[in-house]
């Protein structure tokens, strides 16, 4: 029975891959039993971890050091995949706000974690293992680790354990400062609704469907083709066209001649609606059903991109109106329809609504590729690319002024900031970055549920001395203070003065802590995607501003 005691108890490869299998497990089904509604889901793989380190279980150093590392980077490479598209379209307009106001919260975290510590005389290095927890920011936590490591050769325990110790009633917090701000503005979740269902009609860059009459006497006689030239500084896309001597309905071409009260099928948005309408002539109401009368052979299908040699192809490239009499009027990426213009560039995952008739449909198909199972195909090449060239990035060493050693965005900085790159540009060079959500979930949580093993099991050993001998109880404390001061000052700033809907600003606050069990309770209070949208909005910057300030802050003070 050697063998088995060895498995069981012993240091090696087997012994810890067994381990952590063991761990993850126990903590996810722990994870599931919700408190007061909150749940902490993988996290408590952490706790799961600690309770095995404590009681003499250990992991063979080297593979624990493998594990770690490369679980961070699965999880924070997955988490940059899933918001890099709509990144950069987030910062306009009221996505810049959302991110000033995650950097104010950022900065208010990092401002009560300096005065506690000269305060308490608490060592920074365990302060910033208190604010990892009390902000709910797991990166940050491996990012401080291997600072401290990189910078001191040696490892500090205490991060972690201040990081454990804060992290439950981190997530208590942030929900309880939700409650808070709802209180002190006796704010109502159904007006709240109503305000933002409003909004989205206005929305300037979704897609819309108009219907006009030809009565501008300027375009009689003109063919669409010399219309296109007069509007081309705006996205449109004539669909079909009605003869108005004959009410015939057929796919719009560059040829076809308009006449007086002809009228057409525009797909555009609001923002270039009222030129389109004023230069046609008026507006009419019709239901989509009527430009496809029974008694044609007109069409409209959606289509999915999946063939890999179309990725980063403009639309107007594939000439599908020239050469098969086919319109694409609307381009669906992540959820956002969009104007399906010329210069627009196509991406693996797209879906494409297409009108005209059935044997042209089968000639686009044939050309897009519209073959579900392709996509549910892992893209690779792509995925390791990516984690190469953010390790690559994460280990340039980048030197600030006042700061003794050079900052490194690290293991868990290089790769996001990568991911979202390539997520966002990588069409541009024929690499498809295409995830489907439950293949970038599924990593995601692979990644992060191994990184807490390790972590977990790393600190348990010390762990009941610290919290008994050491004054962990007190860093409990700190963790609320660094938890609820900067949510409800930037909460009640964010309300009072900017005028931020509730369910967005219970979407930053979630955001803002990277925090998923409070983004959980937001969408389920709030009974709308408007929190998930705030917390996909500011994420991104805030998890690169936790990893690099959890660097600063060792650099500054552990040096």
């Amino acid at each position: 029975m050697q063998w088995l005691n060895e498995l069981l108890f012993g240091t090696g490869v087997g012994h810890s891959i067994l381990l952590v299998a063991v761990t993850i497990a126990l903590g996810i089904w722990l994870g599931k039993v919700k408190i007061f509604g909150v749940s902490l889901g993988v996290t408590f793989v952490l706790f799961v971890g600690i309770i095995l380190g404590h009681f003499g279980m250990h992991l063979n150093h080297d593979v624990q050091h493998f594990f770690k590392e490369f679980g961070l980077i699965l999880f924070v490479y997955s988490v940059g995949m899933q918001v890099g598209p709509g990144f950069f379209s987030s910062l306009r307009k009221g996505g810049l706000m959302l991110n000033m106001l995650a950097v104010g919260v950022v900065s208010l975290g990092v401002v009560t974690s300096i005065v506690l510590h000269f305060v308490t005389g608490l060592p920074m290095s365990t302060m910033v293992g208190i604010l990892s927890g009390a902000v709910t920011n797991t990166p940050g936590l491996g990012a401080a680790e291997q600072t401290l490591h990189d910078l001191t050769g040696a490892s500090d325990p205490t991060i972690t354990l201040g990081y454990a110790v804060a992290y439950p009633l981190g997530v208590v917090g942030i929900i309880t400062s939700m409650l808070i701000i709802r209180a002190i503005f006796r704010i109502n979740m159904d007006r709240e609704k109503e305000v933002l269902d409003h909004l989205e009609q206005e929305d300037e860059t979704q897609a819309m469907a108009l219907s006009l009459v030809v009565k501008n006497p300027a375009v009689f006689s003109k063919t669409l083709g010399e219309v296109h030239q007069l509007l081309k500084k705006h996205d449109y896309v004539i669909s079909r066209t009605m003869d108005s001597r004959t009410n015939n309905i057929s796919p719009a071409h560059s040829d076809t001649v308009l006449h007086e009260d002809d009228r057409i099928f525009v797909i555009t948005n609001p923002q270039n609606a009222p030129m389109i309408i004023n230069f046609i002539g008026t507006e009419v109401q019709m239901d989509r059903k009527q430009w496809i009368p029974n008694e044609t052979n007109l069409i409209s299908r959606r289509f999915i991109v999946t063939k890999s040699e179309l990725n980063g192809r403009k639309l107007g490239s594939l000439q599908l109106r020239k050469l098969h009499g086919m319109n694409v009027t609307r381009v669906n990426r992540a959820g956002v329809e969009m104007v399906a213009s010329a210069s627009l560039p196509l991406q693996v995952g797209d879906r494409i609504t297409v009108v005209g008739s059935e044997v042209g449909m089968q000639k686009v198909e044939e050309l897009i590729g519209n073959s579900v199972k392709r996509l549910n195909e892992p893209n690779l090449i792509a995925i390791f690319v990516g984690i190469g060239l953010g390790i690559l990035l994460g280990s340039i060493p980048i030197i600030l002024p006042g700061i003794p050693q050079p900052v490194k965005l690290g293991l868990a900085g290089g790769p996001l900031v990568v991911a979202i790159l390539l997520s966002r540009f990588g069409y541009r060079y024929k690499l498809v970055t295409y995830t489907t959500p439950s293949a970038n979930l599924m990593l995601r949580e692979v990644g992060i549920a191994i990184f807490l093993a390790c972590v977990g099991i790393g600190a348990g050993d010390g762990f009941v001395d610290t919290i008994v001998n050491k004054g962990g109880f007190t860093w409990v404390g700190y963790g609320i203070l660094i938890t609820l001061l900067p949510l409800l000052i930037i909460g009640f700033i964010a309300r009072k003065g900017c005028k931020v809907n509730f369910l967005t600003l219970m979407g930053l606050m979630a955001g803002s802590m990277t925090d998923p069990p409070a983004l959980a309770y937001a969408t389920n209070t709030g009974n709308h995607d408007s929190s998930a949208v705030g917390y996909a909005t500011v994420y991104p910057l805030t998890m690169f501003l936790r990893v690099l300030t959890a660097q600063l802050l060792i650099l500054f003070f552990c040096s």
